[in-house]
């Protein structure tokens, strides 16, 4: 597979073309280039949302349905990766107690919890909402950055933050740490997020520097609890980092 593959396959459910199998070196080395292309998912699924949206507009459909039918899509894409990492962060930093070790123990867990169940509504519920606010003003434009921002900060936190678990989905991402190409990378798409939030209202950058408080405070706990990110913490900043820039756009 190609770290383009590779980075479809991990982010999407998103049908890939069939590829010969490579040795478990060669698929870590390309796991870590594939990194690279998380801009490029995010703004796949933002343009295949968008053309949802445009079908369903045409078709007049009212805007709670074409929010709900919006928001079952992008779980669709995702097959709830993302979710299930804010699922398992959210219990693991209730019953962790403050304590790494007993956190990432839960983290494990396959189990759902209170504070899964709670947080996982709380969350769509918010995303739901925002979508129907976003509808009703016909401001399309916003589901094509939304995964696209929040894709770009997801290799920003494995540029900028260690891995804790020797194995796992993110392990081989430790050879990013003080990546230069990562950084232009992000720079470039923040500056064209901006440039197109600005476009979108003349309050655009607002949503912009919410998420980047965001992206900030959640790192910050992050390396408080853990002394870096797992899969499931960077699952559950995709998340987060989604809802509040939905929410955030919705309320300009």
């Amino acid at each position: 597979m190609t770290p383009l593959q590779i980075a479809f396959s991990l982010l999407t459910r998103l049908p890939m073309p069939a590829s010969a199998p490579i040795d478990d070196q060669l698929y870590r080395q390309r796991a870590a280039q594939s990194s690279y292309y998380y801009p490029l998912v995010g703004l796949v699924i933002g343009g295949l949302l968008l053309l949802l949206a445009g079908g369903l507009q045409t078709l007049a459909a009212p805007p709670l349905l074409l929010a709900a039918l919006l928001l079952i899509l992008w779980i669709g894409l995702t097959g709830a990766l993302h979710l299930d990492g804010l699922a398992d962060s959210a219990d693991a930093w209730l019953g962790g107690f403050g304590d790494r070790e007993r956190t990432l123990a839960i983290m494990k867990d396959p189990r759902c919890g209170p504070a899964a169940v709670v947080v996982l509504v709380a969350v769509l519920l918010l995303k739901f909402a925002a979508l129907a606010t976003l509808a009703e003003k016909q401001h399309w434009g916003w589901l094509l950055l939304t995964p696209l921002l929040a894709r770009t900060l997801l290799l920003l936190l494995f540029v900028q933050t260690d891995y804790v678990r020797e194995n796992g989905m993110g392990a081989a991402l430790v050879a990013l740490r003080g990546s230069r190409a990562g950084y232009l990378e992000i720079l470039l798409i923040g500056l064209l997020g901006l440039a197109a939030a600005l476009a979108l209202n003349p309050l655009g950058w607002l949503p912009l520097l919410l998420v980047g408080l965001a992206y900030l405070l959640l790192r910050r706990i992050m390396q408080h609890r853990l002394g870096g990110t797992t899969g499931d913490t960077a699952g559950a900043l995709v998340e987060l980092v989604e809802t509040v820039l939905l929410v955030g756009a919705a309320l300009i």
